[in-house]
């Protein structure tokens, strides 16, 4: 399609806070750059009107009101992170767009540059999600976690105060922000799974506005579309949306066949945890990432087998 398809001002509908900004922003300026005009609605969400845990108000409270506004055509392009997206798909949008994703590691914020090993036991951890809190006490390092919820800065005062002795967010809202010094340890896959899709953006339209979902298609990567589909796959399949502790992570990688071609493979693993981190199952797997979905659904499969259902019997959410 060609820009002039579209010459209407392409409004972009957003959450208030500064991080939310700041990825719409992102949008905006690609949408700029390659020719179109575009600006920012700001929309309340439920979630920002509410102090509770998020496993309390429930899943979808930050997308619900981008959504309601996308449906009355207020907006024309809704701006989320992925990972508070629910699982099941909603036949009146699109997602035209995953752009490339921020490092999606959990991060570590603590007092005095400390990294999580280094914290003593007793130490007060602030996170509300579940799928953190899970995987904080598997690790048996006797850590008392405290609920937490509020933006970044909140989050981050809260340490710097000295009300908490480290909080654990995304590493990829930090990068957003401009905000990577904060952190104190980058959190590996092997002491913290993180959240499907978490460091990515789903950038979602109507579905049947068919010039918009082409000019967007522009934004899209493919190895993050393929990875973030593996991952919210797995979530589908155990039946659990972002209220479970349920951790999920693929990448795409490149391997060299036994005839020396490079070829790009899809490598996938994912874990249930206990909430009192009693229990946890991980397992993973490997193939091509045009398979995303059905790979996803394959571990998922597996992790039933084992015994996730059980796991996750006494599970709560991710924020």
């Amino acid at each position: 399609m060609t820009v002039a398809s579209i010459t209407r001002v392409l409004k972009i509908g957003t959450r208030g806070s500064l991080l939310a900004r700041t990825q719409a922003g992102t949008v905006l300026d690609a949408l700029v750059a390659a020719g179109h005009r575009a600006e920012l609605v700001i929309v309340k969400t439920a979630g920002d009107e509410s102090a509770a845990p998020v496993q309390q108000i429930g899943v979808g409270v930050f997308t619900t009101a981008l959504r309601d506004q996308l449906a009355a055509g207020n907006v024309d392009i809704a701006v989320h992170s992925y990972k508070d997206l629910p699982t099941a798909p909603d036949d009146r949008f699109t997602i035209a767009a995953i752009p490339p994703r921020e490092d999606p590691r959990d991060a570590l914020v603590a007092r005095d540059g400390l990294v999580l090993g280094e914290l003593p036991a007793g130490s007060r951890i602030g996170t509300s999600a579940p799928r953190r809190i899970a995987q904080l006490k598997a690790l048996g390092l006797g850590l008392d976690i405290v609920p937490l919820r509020g933006n970044l800065d909140t989050r981050l005062g809260k340490v710097t105060a000295g009300e908490l002795d480290a909080v654990v967010v995304a590493r990829a809202g930090l990068a957003r922000i401009g905000r990577l010094d904060a952190i104190t340890e980058s959190l590996e896959p092997v002491q913290m799974l993180s959240a499907p899709g978490q460091g990515a953006l789903a950038i979602e339209c109507r579905a049947d506005d068919a010039d918009l979902v082409t000019a967007l298609t522009a934004l899209d990567d493919a190895s993050t579309r393929s990875a973030v589909v593996a991952e919210r796959s797995v979530l589908a399949a155990l039946e659990a949306g972002c209220t479970a502790p349920v951790g999920a992570l693929a990448e795409v990688v490149e391997s060299i066949d036994e005839d020396g071609r490079i070829f790009d493979e899809l490598s996938l693993r994912a874990c249930v945890v206990a909430l009192d981190g009693s229990d946890e199952i991980r397992a993973s797997v490997v193939g091509a990432p045009e398979r995303a979905a059905e790979l996803g659904r394959a571990l998922a499969d597996e992790l039933l087998e084992l015994g996730a259902a059980d796991v996750m019997s006494g599970g709560g959410g991710d924020a």
